[in-house]
């Protein structure tokens, strides 16, 4: 056999050569990004909030770990099967909307766990699931900062003594912002963000104690806080 006859095999098997694998080490591989995917799901179904929850995302998170070691399998394989997977995924276009931000961490974890397990490395997707868990367990323990409230005032009176009005909310009030204010066909509307603490139900009292006042609603909301 002639060295043209070498190189031109050693090409051929690099191009459509098989990978080594075995039919057990990819049922193998495949079930342990099966296991990943079944762990992931349960973190975000008991770590998620129910007000963004979404059984189908989750479904989605569960089942990508294996999808994606199958591809990985499949682009060990040859040359012309990687080019041919990264030829059909770059043209595809995904477009949903994500309620909630921490989703795309769980989608990222999801996709690098089935990369990962599907190149082999297995302790390396436990790893990064157990770090995960625990980087998710400690950042869910630190309290969130409350979020201010929002004072509702309402009068039939366009003419409102404000310096009593401001001075009670200043007496009774570490932080208060006016947010809005609405005068229409003699009534007056304003919206004012506060941080009472406390003092919010002294606060109330006192500025239903107000002539002019006639309607106070004080209203929260589980928004962030940005300092």
């Amino acid at each position: 056999m002639s060295v043209k006859d070498v190189v031109k095999n050693s090409v051929f098997e690099s191009l459509g050569g098989e990978n080594g694998l075995t039919t057990g080490i990819t049922v193998f591989i495949l079930v342990m990004a099966c296991l990943v995917g079944i762990y992931i799901f349960w973190v975000y179904k008991l770590s998620s909030r129910s007000a963004f929850y979404s059984k189908d995302l989750n479904i989605t998170i569960a089942g990508m770990p294996v999808i994606i070691a199958a591809i990985m399998i499949a682009m060990q394989s040859n040359i012309l099967v990687s080019l041919g997977m990264v030829g059909a995924l770059s043209i595809v276009r995904f477009r949903n909307a994500v309620k909630n931000p921490v989703d795309l961490l769980y989608l990222f974890w999801s996709i690098s766990a089935g990369i990962i397990v599907g190149v082999g490395l297995h302790m390396l997707s436990i790893i990064l699931s157990a770090i995960m868990t625990i980087l998710l367990l400690i950042l869910n323990i630190v309290p969130d900062m409350k979020a201010p409230e929002l004072l509702v005032l309402r009068s039939v009176q366009t003419e409102i003594d404000y310096e009593t009005l401001y001075g009670i909310i200043r007496d009774n009030c570490k932080y208060y912002k006016e947010k809005a204010r609405c005068i229409k066909n003699g009534e007056v509307e304003m919206i004012i963000e506060i941080n009472a603490g406390r003092n919010k139900e002294k606060l109330l009292r006192k500025l239903n104690n107000i002539d002019q006042i006639t309607q106070v609603n004080c209203l929260t909301h589980d928004g962030e806080y940005r300092v």
